[in-house]
């Protein structure tokens, strides 16, 4: 098992899900390559931070997860899963293996203007589609972009009800 795996992570998922590797760290928690040992497919595991619970609870990460399970949009990140398991509060998204429009623009580099609008209406759709939903985005950064077989989706991470 890789070192930036807590074992005792592993071992609270081991029925269900099987940690790869680190994919990032964030404020609130880490992301996760797993195994989905139930359907045999990668996935993107989300763990809250462990020490978060006691200085600001679940609540935020809870609402995180229920804002995202009613969100229905073919370019934002659907949620497979969530859960609490040793200790630790999870929730399963799909892996999206084609990086972050931060990584297409690092180095400075620019996008054409068919690329920028090929980026921007799907995200502009699904950002008015969480907008109707009552859900407002805190956050909107080239991170939270992802390309999903070239397709932009959204990661609804740090959005709220107004």
């Amino acid at each position: 098992m890789p070192d930036d795996i807590p074992p005792d992570l592993a071992a609270a998922l081991s029925d269900r899900y099987e940690p790869r590797r680190l994919l990032g760290r964030g404020g609130m928690a880490n992301v996760y390559l797993a195994e989905d040992c139930k359907h045999r497919r990668q996935v993107a595991l989300k763990v809250l931070l462990p020490g978060l619970t006691a200085f600001l609870g679940v609540e935020r990460f809870l609402k995180e997860i229920q804002i995202a399970a009613h969100l229905t949009h073919p370019h934002i990140l659907a949620l497979y899963d969530s859960g609490e398991a040793g200790g630790f509060l999870y929730y399963v998204m799909p892996y999206v293996d084609g990086g972050s429009l931060r990584q297409e623009l690092a180095g400075g580099r620019r996008l054409g203007l068919a690329r920028a609008l090929g980026v921007a209406a799907p995200v502009a759709d699904a950002l008015g589609y969480a907008h109707r939903m009552g859900i407002l985005h805190r956050d909107v950064k080239p991170e939270n972009i992802l390309f999903s077989q070239g397709h932009p989706v959204w990661r609804t991470s740090a959005s709220r009800r107004p």
